[in-house]
């Protein structure tokens, strides 16, 4: 099976050798295309490449200019050549095996022999999300070691891998959030076949692939875009990361297609089963449809819907436009959203930190995380201290909770701390089931970060590889950025934390998955291996949730329960036929829970029932997990 996705832009290999090629630059009146030399290909990496053949391209209408090539077969390097001036790589390469400054190569994307015809994906409910950085998910940080360790994720319960972002970023080490060849997989990573074979592989063992996608912004070296196409950009808008990009201008439309084309790729020629939208929240688009609209639209109705395709997004603003159902339930645009408000009321209840954000949940954290585990967003429009009381966030308990991803944590939480520690390093142990059962157990849509299968030691750390002064005022912004918190104010404290563009500080993230099989790494694997069974005990209870679920706390004691279908169950204490339920203690004393006399237990952890009665004992850090069948138990 073949697998191509034809953009308006690129390069594109034609029958025979030849080529053709594209490029937007509006800010240039001429563009030559240039073929390099094919032998010493290292010596190709600069622009001294000896050039093979210098082809002047026609300037046609709005900006685009265009050429063929007839001696061009795969494997080609070139890049275009602006104004006889400066010489830069195709945005939309494929490949750029000499990183971002460097000629791109002519891919042809029908060379893959696709493995995966029958498949058409899985529906949303039965996601279970794995995030995953290649370049320290293994020691080689290649698509192809990590594809010989995909089968112990299936095994465990994992039915989707979502990748932190690929595209073709500065250097040979980073997070993928300052990438700016977004159709490129970064070569540090491996071939564009290397990736085809991971997702194949993926999909033979029942695994789902999402990728995480850009779409805010791009990095700060290696993106010459301004150079020949300024209108990307809209300087009247900022985001952290500098300009905002250009989505509602009248020049913008080959802006959208960029973008647009960009998910059409990754999943028709990558097959990948959707996409991850990062902080959509910086996106600037007042167009009707707007830019995450049309993306979700057009991958709803595009070539591949006949296959379950999903839409995920980060949205700081807790805003559930995105996020509507249609009668049937199915969703309008996005399937979900990432939810920091239940992370960011967990953390508060196991470390008790208050500092920035987590201000917003330090009041009642017990009762944040119950109505985040239960209606999805703790801000449904109350004011945020941590925003100086602005209002934030809308309504939420309209939605089914598969309209949110619930987490310990993501590689933000915990590659933003000074010394990327991981939630088992800061919380007490007893704890830690009761946190991931919030994650795992409950009726949203689960998602571990790697290494929280096994209780990973190793920490997560930001690393970048950026060019020499790129690299000190990353360092140097970074340890002032924690100069604000109490723990960093003397300045030798800040200068402990490592620097982001220093290697060791890469290499300290790798994982060690020798930690697997030793004690307690080998217990906490038994242990989600547990709840993910228990939760698939009880998926189709799960998928038929339609609305929030009822809550109760009792001072560290949080009960929840959603009740199947349009209803909720009256209270979290007075179960309904068919609901689920989750208790948990997060006190220093036993609790007392009665879970109803119907109740039949799915998953147990430091509880105990009490004789020919429906009250249980959960010890600290106790987990009760279960439905009510509708059968009375018999004393």
């Amino acid at each position: 099976m073949k697998r191509l996705h034809a953009m308006p832009f690129g390069a594109l290999p034609k029958a025979g050798a030849g080529a053709r090629f594209r490029l937007w630059a509006p800010a240039r009146e001429r563009v030559t295309l240039e073929l390099l030399q094919r032998d010493g290909r290292e010596a190709a990496a600069g622009s001294d490449a000896p050039v093979a053949l210098a082809v002047p391209m026609q300037r046609c209408d709005d900006g685009w200019h265009a050429a063929d090539a007839v001696d061009a077969p795969a494997g080609t390097l070139y890049r275009f050549r602006l104004d006889e001036q400066l010489a830069v790589p195709d945005p939309a390469s494929r490949f750029n095996p000499f990183d971002v400054h460097g000629p791109s190569e002519l891919v042809d994307p029908l060379a893959y022999d696709w493995h995966d015809g029958e498949w058409r994906g899985r529906r949303w409910h039965e996601a279970v999300i794995y995030e995953m950085h290649v370049g320290t998910f293994t020691d080689e940080g290649t698509f192809d070691a990590a594809r010989e360790r995909l089968a112990e994720l299936a095994s465990l319960g994992v039915t989707a891998v979502e990748l932190m972002p690929v595209a073709d970023f500065p250097g040979t080490r980073g997070w993928g959030y300052d990438g700016v060849l977004p159709f490129a997989p970064d070569a540090a990573y491996g071939r564009p076949d290397a990736f085809k074979r991971f997702v194949d592989h993926a999909h033979s063992l029942g695994l789902m692939v999402l990728l995480d996608v850009v779409y805010n912004h791009f990095g700060p070296e290696g993106n010459y875009l301004r150079a020949y196409a300024p209108q990307f950009f809209d300087a009247s808008r900022r985001t952290p990361w500098g300009d905002a990009l250009s989505f509602d201008a009248a020049s913008s439309g080959p802006v959208r297609a960029f973008f647009v084309n960009n998910a059409l790729y990754w999943v028709l020629e990558y097959s990948l089963d959707g996409l991850r939208i990062d902080a959509v929240h910086a996106i600037e688009d007042r167009s009707s449809p707007d830019l995450i609209e049309e993306i979700a639209r057009a991958l709803r109705d595009g070539p591949e819907r006949d296959r379950f395709v999903h839409v995920v997004l980060e949205n700081d603003r807790n805003d559930t436009r995105y996020l509507r159902r249609a009668p049937d339930g199915a969703p309008r645009i996005a399937n979900a959203q990432w939810n920091d408000d239940l992370h960011h009321a967990l953390h508060v209840v196991l470390t008790a930190e208050t500092d920035g954000y987590y201000a917003d949940y330090a009041d009642a954290p017990i009762e944040r995380l119950g109505r985040a585990l239960a209606e999805g967003f703790v801000y449904q429009g109350e004011p945020s201290p941590f925003r100086g009381g602005t209002a934030r966030g809308m309504p939420s308990a309209q939605l089914p909770p598969s309209a949110f991803v619930a987490f310990v944590h993501t590689h933000d939480q915990v590659g933003n701390r000074a010394f990327g520690e991981r939630l088992d390093a800061l919380a007490d142990p007893r704890f830690m089931p009761a946190a991931l059962a919030c994650a795992l157990l409950g009726a949203q849509v689960p998602m571990l970060f790697m290494g929280d299968e096994y209780a990973a030691s190793t920490p997560f750390l930001y690393f970048c590889d950026f060019g020499p002064e790129l690299a000190e005022a990353v360092r140097n912004g970074r340890r002032a950025e924690f100069g604000r918190f109490q723990a960093f104010r003397d300045p030798a404290a800040r200068e402990a934390i490592p620097d982001p563009n220093a290697v060791q500080t890469f290499i300290a993230s790798k994982l060690d998955h020798a930690e697997r099989s030793v004690s307690p790494h080998r217990e906490r694997l038994a242990l989600v291996a547990r709840m993910l069974a228990a939760r698939r005990s009880c998926i189709e209870r799960s998928s038929a949730i339609r609305r929030a679920g009822r809550w109760h706390a009792d001072g560290r004691l949080l009960s929840v329960r959603w009740t199947p279908g349009d209803g909720a169950a009256d209270s979290a204490s007075s179960p309904a036929d068919g609901a689920l339920a989750l208790h948990l203690n997060f006190g220093d004393t036993d609790a007392m829970v009665d879970a109803g006399a119907s109740f039949e237990p799915r998953f147990v952890h430091a509880a105990a029932r009490g004789q020919a009665t429906a009250a249980w004992t959960l010890a600290p850090g106790g987990v009760l997990y279960g439905a009510a069948t509708g059968k009375r138990r018999r004393g």
